[in-house]
């Protein structure tokens, strides 16, 4: 369990940050060339909980200047530092690129699908994209997007996600004197890919129309693209405090599972246990 043992600047940025969850892939150092070996080295003693603060703070800090202009700049990359236990009792450190620059990108991008140009551009003027596309690297960056190792949701999580990570994989939980401020959940992306193989496999027979059943290929498919070494993370972040401990991977297993009985009754119940926990959650991103 880590723990954060008094309030800090980035612990308070990130209750100021919308609830958000992660997907990430942790890759062992050897799948990491030479330049990126030298990074790690560097930052690979410092702690979990001081990392998440110091990037919540960069990010609010960038929200908030006077200059608006969002994204941030082409800095020394930052690796988060995953600790596994092996099956030989044994724990190894597994390393996530944060990628930032790119995924900030990425999200800029998907914005202009979901605000009216007017709103956007108060937000992120076109000066600013200008910029930023200025000063990134054309081929960094499309390296980092075939090879990104972090996945984002804001407020709610995937349901291929409950399918990759269960509630009994290995847990850490970071918290401070007020509230949680994240739940993580790891487990081997070998075991991850065959889990989601088997829910994929089982819903494509059983009901290939669910939505789901796309989000377990991509999933799939993203996954094979890291080393077959690597540890999946699923980050809760500020939505633990509202859903932990969560059931949520249970429910869609028993889902899916009643599925391939032809229970429909019992499919339902779990869908209804699922939604009504995450429609809870979701109402409060619409609350003023």
């Amino acid at each position: 369990m880590a723990t954060g043992g008094q309030e800090h600047e980035g612990a308070s940025a990130r209750r100021r940050l919308p609830p958000s969850a992660h997907l990430r892939v942790f890759e062992p150092l050897r799948a990491y060339d030479d330049e990126s070996q030298l990074v790690i080295a560097q930052q690979r003693d410092t702690p979990r909980a001081e990392l998440e603060e110091r990037l919540a703070a960069e990010s609010l800090r960038r929200i908030l200047r006077e200059i608006s202009d969002p994204f941030p700049g082409p800095d020394v990359e930052q690796y988060r530092v995953l600790h596994y236990p092996g099956a030989d009792g044994v724990t190894a450190p597994f390393f996530c690129p944060d990628q930032v620059q790119t995924r900030a990108t990425i999200a800029a991008e998907q914005l202009d699908h979901l605000m009216r140009p007017q709103v956007l551009a108060l937000v992120m003027p076109e000066a600013s994209r200008a910029a930023n596309a200025e000063r990134t690297d054309p081929d960094r960056f499309a390296d980092e997007v075939a090879h990104l190792h972090t996945r984002t949701s804001v407020w709610g999580v995937p349901l291929a996600w409950f399918v990759a990570l269960r509630e009994d994989d290995h847990v850490e939980i970071d918290e401070d004197e007020q509230s949680l401020l994240g739940v993580r959940l790891a487990a081997p992306a070998v075991q991850v890919l065959e889990r989601t193989r088997v829910a994929a496999a089982s819903l494509a027979i059983n009901a290939p129309e669910l939505d789901i059943l796309d989000e377990l290929t991509s999933l799939g498919d993203w996954l094979k693209s890291f080393h077959e070494d690597s540890i999946v993370e699923l980050d809760y972040g500020l939505l633990a405090d509202y859903v932990w401990p969560d059931d949520s991977p249970q429910d869609l297993r028993l889902g899916i599972d009643s599925l391939g009985d032809g229970d429909m009754v019992g499919a339902a119940a779990s869908y209804r246990r699922l939604t009504n926990r995450w429609v809870r959650v979701r109402q409060n991103a619409r609350s003023n």
